[in-house]
């Protein structure tokens, strides 16, 4: 068989046109910074580190 045959026959993936449908809706919820996300789990492990060491 030609590249080309070949080709044409190969089925275009069938999850990739649900995906972008789903990330369009937009949810109801808390809205979060990532900044805020990344600084309140930098800051938890700070924490339970000075508290294994004071404790």
């Amino acid at each position: 068989m030609s590249k080309r045959k070949k080709k044409k026959e190969s089925p275009m993936p069938a999850a990739s046109a649900g995906l972008l449908r789903f990330f369009e809706e937009e949810t109801e919820g808390i809205k979060v910074r990532p900044e805020m996300l990344v600084g309140s789990g930098i800051a938890l492990i700070v924490v339970c580190i000075l508290a294994q060491v004071f404790f």
